[in-house]
């Protein structure tokens, strides 16, 4: 199939594919006597399988260990516990960090609780003093 085939069926852009394959998510296909891409099935599962991850909201590498585990049918499953275990992990840190995002967002919004001019705004000074003092990063799996 097409890329364009391989995009209707799986849902998505062929921009997405392209990605995909440049980032070693997806093989590289098969080229036509004109160097078209020639798609299999077996891109087709592999991309959803993809698309299944990145919607579980994935990293890259996550997905990357994950299809050489898929490639290697008779090797035992406990890596996949351990990188699924992991990615768990990955999300309570990012609930924690969504949650203390909540609390500073409602902090702002409690400075500008009466209509008032933009000058005189709250929220607008609080965000200008965060940005004045440096807000920590937040870093999480996805880099």
């Amino acid at each position: 199939m097409t890329i364009g085939e391989l995009a209707l069926a799986a849902q998505c852009s062929v921009e997405t594919i392209r990605y995909y394959e440049k980032e070693g998510l997806l093989p590289a296909p098969g080229r036509t006597g004109g160097n078209y891409r020639r798609y299999a099935a077996a891109h087709l599962e592999r991309l959803r399988f993809v698309r299944h991850c990145r919607a579980l909201d994935m990293a890259h590498a996550e997905i990357r260990a994950l299809t050489g585990l898929l490639d290697q049918p008779q090797m035992d499953c406990g890596a996949v516990n351990v990188i699924l275990d992991e990615h768990i992990d990955h999300v309570r840190v990012r609930i924690d960090q969504l949650v203390q995002l909540e609390a500073q967002l409602k902090s702002l919004r409690d400075r500008c609780r009466t209509e008032r001019t933009v000058e005189d705004c709250g929220i607008l000074q609080g965000l200008a003093e965060m940005e004045a003092e440096g807000r920590n990063s937040r870093p999480t799996h996805l880099g």
